[in-house]
């Protein structure tokens, strides 16, 4: 089972990104702008920032890993249950998370390698 200091552990391998509170939840951030949040309220989980097109790949594939909310409908952010999801795929969320709000100079920037 995942938890948010998992995911903090696989964001801290990628350039720029801090630890700070969106909507006064723990998130992840980098350069000021979330990409990441640990939701505390309602059901739990987290908001990873996504494309909507891997929001709905995500959703169709049936994994109870992802979810969504109404709140969610027509926004680029999917809903992960730690306690489900495979942690080599949320590494790779995580990832994409980052690159959605990372300016270019820092996509560009080779990140750490696992280790």
């Amino acid at each position: 089972m995942a938890t948010w200091d998992d995911v903090v552990a696989l964001a801290s391998r990628l350039p720029e990104v801090e630890e700070a509170t969106w909507h006064r939840t723990p998130s992840l951030k980098v350069v000021g702008k979330g990409f990441a949040r640990l939701r505390t309220e309602a059901e739990g989980g987290l908001v990873l920032m996504c494309a909507l097109d891997e929001k709905a790949a995500l959703l169709a594939s049936g994994d109870p890993a992802f979810y969504t909310t109404p709140h969610y409908d027509g926004y680029g952010a999917i809903l992960v249950d730690l306690a489900k999801v495979d942690p080599g795929q949320l590494a790779e969320l995580v990832e994409e998370a980052w690159r959605i709000k990372a300016p270019a100079r820092l996509r560009k920037a080779p990140s750490t390698p696992p280790g």
